[in-house]
Parts: C-alpha cells; structure tokens; sequence
C-alpha cells in the first residue's frame, strides 16, 4: 500500500510563488503606467485633458512611489493565501491552493489598469469632467 503524499506546507508552497508574484506586479505597473500615458495624451488631443503638462518626472516619481507602496500591501494580502488555507482547511489542497493562487494574481495583475481605464472612460463618457 502506498503511502499518501504530504501536501509541501503553506508558507512554503506559497512562498514559492511570491517571486513570481511579485514579478507580475512589477511588470503590470509599468504596462498600466505606460497606458496611463497613453490615456493622457490621448485624452489631451480630444480636448478632455487641458494640460500637456500633466505627466512630469516629479508626478512619475511620486506615481513610482505610490506604486511600491501599493506593492508592500498587495504582498501583506498575499499572506491572506495561506491564512485563508489554514483557516478553510480544504481537501483539495492542490485545486485551492492553484485556484486561489490563480484568483489572487490576476487581481492584483489587473488592477493597476484600473486607473488608465477609469481615465479613459472618463475622457469618453464626459469629455468636459476636467473642466468643470
């Protein structure tokens, strides 16, 4: 008879991935931040945006910052993947730990985009949003 294969522990699966987490959110801000730049000047050629001026080395420095900020939480969430797997105790430890993991990334993948588009939908839905 076989014995039953250990689950690797939490912390370590998990901590396994936090490079590559990481990585993720790295590259996922400087794709939305070039988007971002995108959306400016774009949003600047239709009329929505009156400054041309609008993206300076100060305003990028401070946006890096905010970002690395954003960053130190996003890897104080990412303790919430062994935490939720400690505490929800699943029985497929492989499928929650893959799907979670899954869920978890793409998130925090996708949600740096969440500001270019919010600019752009504001530059299309109410181009006049800057002047009033």
């Amino acid at each position: 008879m076989e014995a039953a294969l250990q689950p690797v522990p939490a912390e370590e699966w998990w901590g396994r991935r936090r490079l590559r987490y990481n990585v993720g959110l790295i590259v996922a801000g400087l794709l939305a931040f070039v988007c971002y730049v995108g959306v400016v000047f774009w949003g600047i050629s239709i009329g929505a945006i009156p400054d041309p001026g609008a993206i300076t080395l100060f305003t990028t420095i401070v946006q890096g910052m905010g970002y690395l900020f954003m960053m130190a939480v996003a890897n104080v969430c990412y303790l919430l993947g062994p935490f939720s797997e400690r505490a929800i105790k699943p029985t497929d430890v492989d499928r929650y730990r893959r799907i979670t993991f899954g869920l978890g990334f793409w998130f925090s993948v996708l949600l740096p985009f969440s500001i270019p588009a919010l600019l752009a939908s504001l530059c299309v839905v109410r181009p006049a949003w800057w002047h009033e």
